[in-house]
């Protein structure tokens, strides 16, 4: 008899406490989506300051304050800003002394090629066709080569290749920097990206003509022609490409 009226008084309590647990739930609940919604609008607030301050060092004249911005951008890509002014700040620093030009006394003063090069590999984190536009830019535009490996790298690291826009456009830059002053830092850049574009690329006739011009220029290194042929031989051509065979 005891052990029956003990069962009963639990049941009854439970019955009771029920609805105010359900109750609390339905609080904690409540608080818990208040509070992400509170971190999302603290991160959203966050980014929108590191976009304005990285944009704001980007813009400066000074060069050191280019390297800062740079520092900055790496640390913030790394834990997911890819806002507007982030990609802004780069386009800056990607086209520092070659599409953004300050000059003092007909001199021009802002020739930062370390910087763009930075910035290059930083658009690649970035990714999108912005910064996909912004790269085949600079690989066809800039004349230091160690910027131009670095924007064909990004691209190839990017994949992003419609109407064949990346493969030709590092065709184009290493066939002019092969011609003017052979490079064989650029020609490896070059390969490698010819490698993970071959995929999408639907012409590869120039892809494929460069290729074996590299593999027969002797002002490479032969570690140069010899991946050179690696590449070539990986790549299978479609029937639109027949005549590049």
């Amino acid at each position: 008899m005891k052990l029956y009226k003990i069962a009963l008084c639990a049941a009854a309590f439970v019955a009771f406490s029920s609805p105010f647990f359900a109750q609390e739930q339905r609080v904690q609940k409540k608080n818990d989506s208040a509070k992400r919604s509170e971190r999302s609008v603290e991160n959203e607030y966050l980014s929108d300051v590191d976009g304005t301050v990285v944009l704001t060092l980007a813009r400066s004249d000074s060069y050191d304050n280019k390297l800062v911005a740079l520092e900055y951008l790496e640390s913030i890509i790394k834990d997911g800003n890819t806002s507007e002014d982030v990609a802004a700040a780069l386009d800056q620093l990607a086209g520092e002394g070659l599409l953004t030009q300050a000059r003092m006394g007909g001199r021009l003063v802002n020739n930062f090629p370390d910087v763009r090069r930075r910035a290059c590999l930083l658009l690649a984190k970035v990714g999108g066709e912005h910064s996909k536009n912004t790269l085949i830019n600079i690989a066809i535009a800039d004349n230091e080569p160690m910027v131009q490996a670095a924007a064909i790298r990004a691209l190839g690291e990017m994949g992003l290749n419609e109407n064949d826009e990346a493969a030709d456009a590092i065709a184009f830059a290493n066939h002019r920097n092969r011609v003017l002053n052979p490079t064989s830092s650029m020609a490896i850049e070059t390969l490698d990206a010819f490698e993970k574009l071959a995929g999408s690329t639907e012409n590869k006739r120039a892809m494929v003509d460069e290729i074996s011009r590299i593999a027969s220029d002797y002002h490479y290194t032969s570690a140069v022609r010899k991946r050179a042929l690696e590449v070539l031989k990986g790549i299978k051509l479609d029937s639109s490409s027949g005549s590049a065979k």
